[in-house]
């Protein structure tokens, strides 16, 4: 006799499923009969699992044409000739070089199609975050960021740069939390329209901002000592070289300013070993679903902090007591529970997506490319719970740093 699956309310989970997907169907195909496929005023605009995902497929905020994902994706899928065919082929040196070449198209073409999916899958604020027992997602979301505003000692009266905001979720927590005067830098020009939109949604476009630009080149963006703090929340990671980045949020920041920040690093001091080829398997997958140019190390980062005139007062893994029975690991969200809301970021709901991405494709009402670009983000995820799991890797290296 087969078992029947259920979920945590004691629905069967096929009905579930079905259920989702004709109602996402027909919500798709009702707003697009209406042409009302857009970011709502003033809410999360794919916030909600059904209307969510409907309006991820048809979007009119969107820089990208329906044509364009297709090209977009093939660019972006070259930049990683090799990925999960021949372990360790983009690990060698010509692969790093050519993405820290072409890291700005890498880049911005991965937030042009990836944002939409991150935003309807995980939320505003683009992040990780150590879970404590007890706790919901979003709330070790946002008491991540508040720890950083905390620890850099962010007042009313501070402005402070968000290095690499995104859409700018956790920079318009912060600013609520701690009413600074935010500025945020993200090179992806979709994400400082939808971003600004937010700010303007809540009221704070006055102390809070999205702007683009490279913080690969911050001194021609902003003028010397202009900030009084500076953060950055996972996104350094896609720079191809953090001297660089890091002496340019130096330049912008008075003396004695802080500079915090939570970086993507593999954890050789926990075994990961780049010589051992599943190693190198997990870390590729995590680079090319990414966006990333190589992954680094722990003390590469200090490194490069203290080389870019910071003296650096702490700095460790936030997620170093990961499978403490305290504590949720960080992962664990990826795999999700059977929650109408959590069940999309479940590896059974990124299945049911996908499958349903596939199908709006073949009948031509999801843009060309789609599936590709859902493909890319479930492979990821895998890599991610498994270097997660074993250790290898973590999104939450914790660091604080002063201008000397």
């Amino acid at each position: 006799m087969a078992t029947e699956v259920l979920t945590q309310d004691g629905a069967p989970l096929p009905m579930i499923l079905s259920t989702v997907a004709f109602v996402t169907i027909t919500s798709y195909v009702v707003k697009k009969m209406s042409g009302d496929v857009k970011r709502a005023k003033g809410s999360d605009s794919f916030g909600h699992t059904i209307t969510g995902g409907a309006n991820l497929l048809s979007n009119r905020d969107s820089v990208l044409s329906r044509d364009g994902v297709k090209g977009s994706i093939e660019g972006y899928e070259k930049l990683f000739n090799g990925a999960r065919e021949e372990h360790g082929a983009t690990s060698q040196n010509e692969s790093v070089q050519e993405r820290a070449k072409e890291y700005k198209t890498m880049v911005n073409s991965f937030y042009d199609l990836v944002t939409d999916f991150y935003e309807w899958g995980w939320g505003q604020s683009f992040h990780f975050a150590p879970r404590r027992k007890g706790e919901t997602f979003n709330e070790s979301i946002k008491r991540a960021e508040f720890f950083l505003a905390l620890r850099a000692g962010f007042t009313k009266k501070d402005k402070v740069l968000d290095v690499g905001c995104g859409v700018g979720g956790p920079m318009r927590n912060i600013q609520e939390f701690c009413e600074s005067d935010i500025t945020g830098v993200t090179i992806n020009e979709y994400q400082v329209r939808v971003g600004n939109m937010y700010c303007k949604h809540k009221g704070i476009e006055d102390r809070c901002r999205l702007v683009q630009g490279d913080f690969q080149q911050l001194p021609e963006k902003f003028e010397k000592e202009s900030f009084d703090h500076a953060y950055a929340i996972e996104a350094t990671c896609h720079s191809p070289d953090r001297v660089m980045t890091f002496s340019g949020v130096n330049h912008c920041l008075k003396k004695g300013g802080i500079f915090c920040g939570y970086e993507w690093v593999v954890l050789p001091e926990c075994g990961f070993d780049f010589k051992d080829k599943g190693h190198l398997r997990i870390k590729e997958g995590i680079e090319v679903g990414n966006g990333l140019p190589t992954l680094a190390t722990a003390a590469e980062v200090v490194k490069s902090l203290e080389d870019s005139g910071f003296e650096v007062l702490e700095s460790y893994d936030a997620n170093r007591n990961v499978h403490s029975e305290f504590e949720v690991p960080w992962y664990e969200t990826l795999n999700g529970s059977f929650t109408l809301n959590g069940f999309r970021m479940t590896r059974m709901g990124r299945m049911c997506t996908h499958a349903f991405i596939t199908t709006l494709e073949t009948l031509r009402i999801a843009p060309k490319g789609s599936v590709r670009v859902s493909a890319l983000l479930n492979a990821t995820a895998l890599d991610l719970v498994e270097g997660g799991k074993k250790e290898l890797f973590t999104p939450s290296f914790f660091f604080v740093a002063r201008k000397k």
